[in-house]
């Protein structure tokens, strides 16, 4: 999990949760109805081409609105590994880490169809296409403890007998 490549979808700033999932979807429990209208609004081609390991590359504030923890769970259901933005909504970033999907504070240079390679504990993006290196603040080891496990809840299953 300290190393993720991918395929970038770019989308611009202020994607909200309204727009990540619609409210219309939050009747059902069904992750698979979550992956097939993720951001459908947004990109509606995103949610037909939208392949296991791509990455969202986002401008400002990716994440804001309501609290809704569907907003990344519906992400990672797609298949999304990472989500790199200029800044998001604090309540996102925490939900996110908390189902264990990389959420990655960066100003990068990058296009669609790009490939980029992201290492969470020496904080680098490396596009592939065009050479440039990116550097972000690295995860701290809690935090990728939190990742590698899934999630907090995984990590908490995983750790509740420590020191017994």
């Amino acid at each position: 999990m300290d190393e993720i490549k991918g395929k970038i979808w770019t989308f611009g700033e202020n994607i909200d949760t309204d727009i990540i999932i619609p409210g219309r979807y939050l009747r059902t429990f069904d992750l698979q109805v979550f992956a097939n209208h993720v951001l459908e609004g947004e990109r509606p081609d995103f949610t037909k081409n939208v392949k296991k390991g791509d990455i969202i590359l986002s401008d400002e504030n990716f994440g804001c609105g309501s609290s809704r923890e569907q907003a990344p769970i519906a992400i990672k259901s797609a298949g999304v590994d990472a989500i790199i933005a200029k800044s998001f909504a604090r309540i996102f970033y925490r939900n996110a880490i908390n189902i264990g999907l990389p959420v990655i504070k960066a100003d990068i240079e990058a296009k669609d169809g790009d490939i980029v390679s992201i290492d969470l504990s020496n904080g680098v993006i490396i596009n592939e296409n065009t050479g440039k290196t990116f550097n972000f603040e690295p995860f701290k080891e809690f935090l990728l403890d939190i990742l590698r496990s899934g999630g907090l809840v995984e990590h908490y299953l995983k750790n509740k007998n420590i020191g017994e």
